[in-house]
């Protein structure tokens, strides 16, 4: 949709932006609720203008991209991956739609890998379209940068375990030893508090997957479904690197459609949770706070261990991190240490890996100077 990085739009120009989006997203039947609460939610947050949805008239996509001529290829690509993520959202996919995302992206001169797996989704072609993701040029990139960020020299895949590894895993747990308020210790209490285990170790998650636990807790959000979305959303949000937004595609097929059957290594398919109350706000909060970052952040490919022993505070001031909006804290949106922050299982997770380890069990509680 908008940049808000770029000049920002006036208030005739998301209109036209957003009647493109709801011509592309809606098929025959027009908008489910779920979008009807989406796509105004993203203007809302990212432009500061509210759209009335009744008044958005269907433009054609020449009309469009005419509409557009003053506008350079990084905001017509945000365009795109807004209509994208508003019909991503729907299941079963319309092939009308799914056609209609490819001949508004022509006409804009964009190029993105998910409107091929658009185009699978409506064709009911799911495993083609998780071989899509699998072979994403972002999600799926194993360069010398990414694996010198992991801290180890070789993975079969971008999402592969590494379990037996016992200098990654003294790394890890070196971050117990940095003092209160540092974003390692941060990490290393996030660890503890949901009975995590750290890559290195057995049963551990995919050093690709654990750097977004830093991002849980340097933004503020806690371990439920709803907030991985918001987790996804703001990290794809956050690069500059139009691909990113795979990761947000890739959460979004896991966590409301149930395209994937599972994804990133670990999580497996929980249908539903984009349609939770206030939900919609959320991930449009998140987006906007990882637009807002100063710069852009590939927080998958960041050496996180250069920056744990540095205060959290001022880690977020550099990055130029803005807060929640009062809108989404009100509908749930919160941190790794308060309530409703953590599940159930994570916490009997916790119980039970402290009592395997002969360790005291330090019970998990709200602790409002950590968010």
């Amino acid at each position: 949709m908008t940049d808000v990085l770029l000049t920002p739009p006036d208030a005739a120009e998301v209109h036209l932006v957003a009647r493109g989006v709801v011509t592309a997203a809606q098929g025959e039947q027009g908008l489910t609720p779920l979008q009807q609460l989406l796509i105004p939610a993203l203007f809302l947050s990212l432009t500061g203008h509210p759209v009335e949805l009744d008044a958005l008239a269907p433009i054609t996509a020449e009309e469009y991209a005419y509409g557009l001529t003053r506008r350079n290829r990084i905001f017509r690509e945000r365009v795109i991956q807004t209509m994208l993520l508003a019909a991503l959202v729907v299941r079963p996919l319309p092939a009308s739609v799914a056609e209609k995302l490819r001949v508004f992206a022509d006409a804009l001169g964009v190029d993105d890998d998910m409107i091929s797996v658009a185009r699978k989704y409506a064709d009911g072609a799911e495993d083609l379209a998780a071989v899509d993701f699998s072979r994403n040029g972002y999600l799926g990139g194993l360069g010398a940068g990414r694996l010198h960020a992991l801290h180890t020299s070789e993975l079969d895949s971008s999402w592969s375990a590494v379990v037996d590894d016992p200098v990654l895993a003294a790394r890890w747990g070196e971050l117990r030893e940095l003092p209160m308020g540092t974003l390692g210790r941060g990490v290393a209490d996030f660890y503890r508090d949901r009975g995590f285990v750290t890559p290195g170790l057995p049963g551990s998650a995919p050093p690709l997957l654990a750097q977004h636990d830093w991002v849980h807790v340097l933004a503020g959000y806690g371990t439920t479904l709803e907030n991985e979305i918001e987790v996804f959303a703001f990290m794809a949000r956050a690069n500059d690197d139009p691909r990113a937004f795979s990761l947000l595609a890739m959460v979004i097929s896991l966590f409301e459609t149930g395209y994937l059957r599972a994804g990133a290594g670990l999580f497996e398919a929980d249908a539903g949770h984009l349609r939770a109350s206030g939900m919609a706000g959320r991930l449009a909060d998140a987006l906007r706070r990882g637009a807002l970052t100063r710069g852009s952040h590939d927080f998958l490919d960041q050496d996180w261990f250069d920056l744990a022993d540095r205060p959290i505070s001022v880690v977020r001031t550099e990055i130029g991190l803005v807060p929640k909006a009062e809108a989404a804290i009100a509908s749930g949106s919160v941190g790794p240490w308060q309530p409703g922050g953590i599940t159930p299982y994570q916490l009997n997770s916790a119980r039970v890996a402290a009592e395997s380890e002969a360790r005291p069990y330090v019970p998990w509680e709200p602790d409002p100077t950590r968010d």
